[in-house]
């Protein structure tokens, strides 16, 4: 595959695309960074009051807020990547057609500089984790190992929504939508528990289920993540992801063309 070696190769534009696309997101905006902290923030004070006050739900004797919040890191970061990376090639059409270059380096540098605002709010949720009193655990040394999966699922549904995105500007505007539809499907403001046993088999079939089930399990409880759910959503991520840009390379050659 030379996914690899045209990153190797394409590597300082890469990173250059990446510090832009850093740069250019708060150029304009009075509090800059500050939203990355800001927003989760924001939903995570909204679904507190909703879930620990009105709703009360089960957690496994963790406070409802951190709970919350070690499932809401990592789903922030997969939403933000794939509805960034999704209208990356569109929004730089005019590179794709006047310089030859991979186009896969788009979507892949939208994906990376989000693991920045990734970075910032794992420091909040460090924060978080001492103000509950939440023990380090030794399985915490898994969360690369997870983040790796999680990252080439990001990568994987980021290659097929950019490049179908280039013929049908839908894709960005039912984005949304798939979303938020693809939360509510994952055990992020809810414990797994909760799922009623008939649909039990349906929910399975999310691998963002397992790996954010791993990412509390490792954090908050201290155990290891199951290992058929977790095997099963590294297989698909992996799967996904060579798919993914098998499909892109196909569709790469007609984006210069329709876009």
């Amino acid at each position: 595959m030379d996914f690899f070696f045209n990153l190797y190769k394409y590597r300082q534009l890469l990173l250059e695309l990446v510090k832009r696309e850093i740069k250019a997101r708060y150029k304009q905006s009075v509090l800059g960074y500050a939203w990355v902290i800001l927003v989760p923030l924001i939903n995570l004070a909204v679904l507190t009051v909703v879930f620990s006050f009105l709703i009360r739900l089960p957690t496994g004797g963790i406070p409802y807020p951190i709970f919350l919040f070690v499932a809401l890191v990592p789903w922030i970061f997969t939403s933000n990547a794939i509805s960034s990376a999704t209208g990356s090639l569109v929004a730089n059409s005019t590179l794709i057609t006047k310089i030859y270059l991979p186009k896969e380096i788009f979507p892949i540098a939208s994906v990376l500089a989000k693991i920045v605002d990734l970075f910032l709010s794992a420091l909040i949720l460090l924060i978080f984790l001492g103000i509950f009193g939440i023990n380090l655990h030794w399985t915490m040394i898994l969360i690369p190992m997870i983040f790796l999966f999680q990252l080439l699922l990001i990568l994987g549904v980021s290659f097929i929504l950019s490049s179908i995105n280039v013929f049908f500007r839908d894709v960005e505007n039912v984005l949304g939508v798939f979303l938020m539809v693809w939360m509510y499907l994952t055990p992020v403001i809810y414990p797994p528990e909760l799922i009623p046993q008939k649909f039990t088999t349906i929910f399975n079939l999310n691998p963002m289920m397992p790996i954010i089930n791993a990412y509390r399990n490792v954090i908050l409880y201290g155990v290891l993540p199951p290992l058929q759910s977790f095997s099963y959503a590294a297989i698909f991520s992996l799967v996904i992801f060579i798919l993914g840009y098998l499909f892109f390379k196909n569709r790469a050659r007609y984006f210069a063309d329709a876009i």
